[in-house]
């Protein structure tokens, strides 16, 4: 198990590696941390469909969705492995290389301040470790049992470490939010104009 984590990693920092020195500007830049997306021309209820739309193809699970206080909030959504290439909530290598050597799950919490003259859309992505405690053999201290299921013992002791916030993922949140909202916004000119030509043909 221990050489297999060890070849995981080594495997994981060349990926890492390659992917830093083939990194570009442009895509640098894509990284800079978004803090907040202003919203214009689009009531409350439509940005918060649109958070809702985006955390939903990134595979989390909506646990509550308050239109009044504009809060939406997910249900824990484990690390994607891999294999599963077409999951998008590792963002970067350092948290693609996180989510194969450990069990790590985040929750997404996106907030909409609205009023008559816009609003903002803020996203807070936390990001938490499994700990499971060692299995002990009796009779040999110290020598910690690796299972691949825990024991009654392991399981009291099982707990989510906080790691913090995952800004690379919040980021990633809010450029796509925001696509979605230029998109829409895009659409309803284009609807608009077309409908003005076709009554000026009319007349």
């Amino acid at each position: 198990m221990a050489s297999y984590r060890l070849f995981l990693l080594a495997g994981c920092v060349g990926i890492s590696l390659c992917a830093g020195c083939a990194t570009t500007p442009a895509r640098q830049e894509q990284r800079v941390q978004v803090e907040q997306v202003c919203v214009t021309n689009i009531d409350k209820l439509q940005a918060m469909q649109i958070a809702e739309d985006v955390l939903t193809a990134m595979h989390f699970a909506i646990e509550k969705a308050d239109l009044d206080s504009g809060l939406i909030r997910t249900r824990p959504l484990s690390g994607a492995q891999f294999f599963e290439f077409w999951r998008s909530d590792n963002v970067g290598p350092f948290y693609a290389a996180l989510a194969n050597l450990h069990s790590i799950r985040r929750i997404a919490e996106v907030r909409i301040q609205h009023s008559a003259n816009g609003g903002f859309i803020r996203c807070d992505v936390q990001i938490q470790r499994l700990s499971v405690p060692e299995h002990k053999a009796a009779g040999s201290p110290g020598a910690p049992v690796r299972r691949l299921a825990p024991t009654p013992e392991q399981e009291k002791g099982i707990t989510w470490i906080d790691l913090g916030k995952d800004t690379l993922l919040s980021t990633e949140i809010l450029n796509r939010i925001q696509k979605h909202i230029l998109a829409r916004r895009s659409f309803l000119v284009s609807r608009t104009s077309d409908e003005s030509q076709a009554t000026g043909d009319e007349k």
